[in-house]
């Protein structure tokens, strides 16, 4: 199943308390203090996973928490430290401490695998009896306790990594393109919403070099308010460095369907704008010969006319400049 957001408590590890000890040894009546610190106690540690593409393991986690430090011990010897927690996270999470007042204050965003980042530290241990020696005082009687923590609440937010992302109108033909170009297998049906999370697929161009293309479900006009499923998944084109604009050419009206599209996108992040981008109508395999002849070329001037803007025009099931598409998106990806 796929998850991209889970809330959890987190609580680091307290810190062990140092102890109040004298000497015992044999011929040594008065012996001095001894008393050890306390260990410290054990960090929250996030840690960058590219084997883990899912929140799933923090959905129904209420509390995670991080082992105490021990206790001192006499002859100075200090307790041991306590065991980190380890988040293990997928690439692309974002972490958030969500305070007592509702505000979200970003902690860390994890992008790499094998990157270690502490969310919360373990408490310090305390000092034991061997520290308070002095001139005046040669036997004192005090120690003080370990640090303790804090429960802790996190947010945290998955959004993918991909090179490219597929953008489109429910039933634009994105997943059919993302099937036939990589060796994902998202679910493929004549009717709205079938996509219901974002997939992911690698796409070779030649022999050596590939990218990463994401499907976002479908777009409708709103999606930025929470309607269709825009909130949920909007946020996952946020991390893609390229767009790819998927029209049917079977659209009523193309250009204010672009536009709609790209409204959209402002309206949740302005920095969408800023993304280079490609524009492709699909499904021209249902198209007829003359049709192909005549309506295709009358659609690029239009976009070319209106928008000032060039389009690839593709057939995903009869695999129609599907090579032009992949390079045109290869190119873009390199001159960004």
């Amino acid at each position: 199943m796929f998850i991209d957001q889970a809330s959890i408590r987190i609580k680091a590890g307290n810190g062990g308390d140092g102890v109040i000890s004298f000497r015992r040894e044999k011929f040594i009546p008065k012996g001095g203090p001894d008393g050890g610190d306390g260990g410290r106690g054990g960090d929250i540690i996030a840690l960058g996973d590219e084997n883990v593409n899912t929140l799933l393991d923090y959905r129904y986690q209420r509390l995670i928490k991080a082992d105490n430090g021990k206790q001192g011990g006499g002859a100075r010897k200090t307790g041991a430290s306590g065991d980190p927690a380890v988040l293990r996270l997928p690439l692309g999470t974002e972490i958030f401490e969500v305070k007592e007042d509702g505000k979200r204050v970003k902690l860390a965003d994890v992008t790499k695998h094998g990157e270690e980042i502490v969310i919360a530290k373990g408490g310090g241990g305390g000092k034991g009896n061997i520290n308070f020696t002095n001139s005046v005082n040669q036997a004192p009687r005090k120690a003080t306790p370990g640090k303790l923590t804090h429960e802790i609440q996190l947010e945290l937010v998955l959004k993918l990594m991909a090179d490219v992302g597929l953008v489109g109108f429910p039933n634009a033909g994105k997943s059919t393109l993302l099937s036939v170009l990589s060796s994902a297998r998202p679910k493929i049906a004549n009717y709205e919403f079938t996509t219901l999370e974002p997939m992911l697929g690698v796409v070779k161009v030649g022999e050596y070099q590939s990218f990463v293309m994401a499907d976002i479900p479908g777009i409708i006009e709103g999606a930025h308010m929470g309607k269709g499923l825009g909130l949920q998944f909007l946020k996952h084109i946020q991390r893609t460095s390229v767009l790819l604009f998927l029209i049917d050419v079977h659209t009523e009206n193309p250009i204010d369907a672009y536009r709609t599209l790209r409204a959209e996108l402002h309206l949740y992040d302005t920095f969408m704008d800023k993304k280079p981008y490609l524009i492709a109508v699909s499904k021209i395999d249902t198209l007829t010969e003359e049709e192909q002849e005549t309506l295709l070329p009358e659609l690029k001037e239009l976009f070319r006319r209106e928008l000032g803007e060039e389009v690839v025009a593709i057939s995903a099931i009869g695999q129609q400049n599907i090579d032009e598409l992949k390079y045109r998106l290869y190119r873009i990806l390199k001159e960004g």
